[in-house]
């Protein structure tokens, strides 16, 4: 088997590890992501020590959180997962002790890389506008399902609803937050 894992498609994997939950399977699949990871990680913290942190703290939230999901694409989830351990980290070391101006905005020579952190800054704002929007019931699942990493049953528990709620709440309110969030970029254009 070990020449054939190579030929296993992720949602092959995908099916053996909701089948069993042996995470040999998430060893083989995890693997295959480690470099987009580790550029994700790079993008957001522009540091190769804390990135490499980073990854090695994704795979073991994803070994410990994956069985309760069920993940139809693997790649686009893990890239969520990561972008949003990121953010976390970031907004954590904003409160901290960095300061934003000291370790986020580039020297006065790198405008084209001012001009893209200034982009990404718009568009979180764009994000946290619209997601203010949003009817309470879907504000809230959205922000726990993910932001906070929560499941259906844990926001089903937080919030009282049925997981049928949930999960209507979050198909709505993530459909409505992608419209208000194109008319928001409309708007500042």
């Amino acid at each position: 088997m070990s020449n054939q894992k190579s030929d296993i498609t992720d949602d092959e994997l995908l099916h053996h590890y909701y089948q069993d939950y042996d995470n040999k399977w998430l060893g083989i699949l995890l693997p295959r992501y480690a470099l987009l990871l580790f550029g994700v990680c790079m993008k957001y913290l522009k540091n190769e020590d804390d990135s490499k942190d980073c990854v090695q703290h994704i795979y073991l939230k994803v070994i410990n959180e994956l069985y309760k999901f069920r993940v139809k694409n693997f790649k686009s989830w893990l890239y969520m997962v990561a972008k949003n351990e990121c953010l976390m980290r970031l907004r954590s070391a904003k409160n901290g002790t960095v300061e934003l101006n000291e370790t986020f905005l580039p020297e006065a020579e790198d405008t084209g890389r001012k001009e893209v952190l200034m982009e990404r800054e718009k568009k979180i704002e764009n994000l946290y506008k619209s997601l203010e929007k949003l009817k309470p019931d879907q504000q809230q699942c959205i922000r726990y399902f993910y932001m906070e990493k929560k499941s259906y049953a844990e926001i089903g528990e937080l919030t009282g609803f049925t997981i049928s709620q949930v999960k209507s709440y979050l198909q709505n309110g993530k459909r409505n937050l992608e419209i208000l969030m194109a008319a928001g970029e409309t708007k500042n254009t």
